[in-house]
This record gives C-alpha cells, structure tokens and sequence, in this order.
C-alpha cells in the first residue's frame, strides 16, 4: 500500500497514493474523447482537514461513489487541471467505503486546493523542431 497523504499534499506526478476523502459531491458518469478513443469517467469534489480538490473516476469506477461518503483511495494517482492538483483512480485503483468518523465533517473541510505549479509540466512542453521543413536544400 502507498504512503498515505492528505489533499494539501497533492502534486502532479504523484502515483501509487492513498488517501482517505470525504466525498463532498459526485456527478453521473459520462463519456468523453481522449487520444486513446471514448472513455467514461465521472467527476467529483472531494476533501479532508487540509483541503479540497476535484477527483476524476475513470472506466469502471465513474459514477461509483457518492456524496457523503467516506473512502480510502488505494492506488490513486495525481494530474494537473488548471492550475490544481486533481485526484484520478483508474482500473488500478481501488476504492474502500469507511466509517463516516474516519474524515472531518463536510463544514470542517476548508475551501483550499492543492496548487499544481506551472514550472513543473515538462509533460506539456512539445518540441516543433521534427516538424520544421525551413533550412532544407532547393534543388
């Protein structure tokens, strides 16, 4: 089992989490267009004592949860989205219900989100070199 954290921890890149969350709000599942073709996700808004962000359930898991809920993420993993750190769970994942004392009351979760700097995306940064065609030889 990954190291547990909590939401104010949360950094782009991060794999293998666990964490445990309250489910503040949770949205049917719906289908969306990726690189690698339509996938169904849902979407929710979870949080602990130190914050709260937005979680992404993919495949199988979209639409599993409910507001309300207490749960332990196993196996989560942490993008980007707009400048926030966001939770993802996909089919590796697993999602364990709790005890509703295991995580602070919803009007005791405080409004922060976990930032995701800007300087660190080098998985954004494209190189247009291989694309150039200027400098080639005219015959």
């Amino acid at each position: 089992m990954g190291k547990e954290v909590k939401i104010k921890d949360l950094k782009p890149g991060m794999d293998n989490i666990t964490i445990k969350v309250r489910v503040l709000e949770a949205s049917k599942p719906k289908v969306i267009q990726t690189r690698k073709g339509s996938r169904i996700i849902s979407e929710a808004l979870v949080g602990d004592e130190t914050g709260r962000t937005r979680m992404t359930l993919w495949g199988r898991k979209a639409g599993s949860i409910k507001a309300g809920e207490v749960i332990r993420l196993k196996k989560a993993f942490v993008t980007a989205f707009r400048g926030v750190a966001q939770l993802n769970i996909g089919k590796q994942g697993e999602i364990v219900k709790l005890d509703d004392s295991e995580v602070a009351a919803s009007n005791k979760i405080p409004e922060n989100s976990p930032k995701a700097e800007a300087s660190k995306r080098p998985y954004r940064r494209m190189s247009f070199k291989k694309f150039s065609r200027k400098g080639g030889r005219r015959e």
